[in-house]
């Protein structure tokens, strides 16, 4: 099930960050697939700066969390947001989650100041009965994961590999596969092969060029994966030479 068709921005803009290629090229538009829409690409190719228009244009906190201004201050206020028009279905989600790497720190420090304020209820009830912060980073993670999603979601995930190991990283194909049976989308920025994989999904690829569609095979982070593990000795040689 869908609940975002498409986004577009409306052409003119200059500045950042509409300088990116691959930014300016959303004014063609870019039509997402009703489960998994994966964005990858080198770094500083935008694709954070596009998953945080996303996350803004939907409402979300800017520091991970649902839609709920109780989880954050809603200060979130980007360029693209406010230029950003999303196609949406009549369908509307039930639950949503933005999950950036770098700012869950900040959003397990503010579930720990809501679960002291009176009439807020359990902030930790929907995160397995304790603070994330008394869990390691990768615990952290897959608790979100495992506890917090609950289906039939609108979610938008910033590298969430970032404190995965590699088992780690298979669980999370698996509980996104039950996530999307029970009717979720996802849009999620990775450089992980692993996360990369699922099959029923459609792969973005963002460069100096703008945006392109890629199969599996083509994404950079299967290839360089594929090249270092055929010769890991080999390529570590070359990269140390003098």
């Amino acid at each position: 099930m869908a609940f975002v068709h498409s986004l577009e921005t409306e052409p003119g803009h200059d500045g950042f960050p509409f300088s990116i290629p691959a930014i300016r090229d959303l004014e063609d538009g870019l039509q997402l697939h009703s489960k998994v829409t994966y964005i990858v690409g080198e770094n500083g190719t935008g694709k954070s700066t596009l998953l945080e228009g996303l996350a803004d244009r939907w409402g979300f906190s800017h520091e991970s969390g649902n839609r709920s201004k109780t989880y954050g201050s809603r200060d979130f206020d980007t360029e693209l947001g406010r230029t950003l028009k999303l196609a949406r279905t009549s369908a509307r989600p039930k639950d949503g989650f933005f999950l950036r790497a770098e700012s869950l720190f900040n959003f397990a420090t503010r579930m720990d100041q809501l679960e002291k304020e009176p009439f807020c209820g359990s902030g930790y009830a929907m995160y397995g009965g304790k603070s994330l912060h008394k869990r390691s980073h990768g615990e952290s993670f897959l608790t979100i994961f495992l506890e917090r999603l609950k289906g039939n979601g609108f979610y938008i995930f910033d590298e969430p590999e970032a404190a995965l190991s590699p088992t780690r990283q298979m669980a999370f194909l698996v509980r996104l596969h039950d996530l999307v049976k029970s009717g979720s989308q996802f849009v999620i920025a990775t450089h992980s092969p692993i996360v990369l994989a699922y099959p029923d999904a459609t792969i973005f690829e963002l460069s100096e060029s703008g945006i392109e569609e890629i199969n599996y095979e083509k994404s950079q982070a299967y290839s360089v994966t594929r090249r270092f593990l055929g010769d890991p000795a080999g390529i570590v040689e070359k990269l140390l030479e003098d």
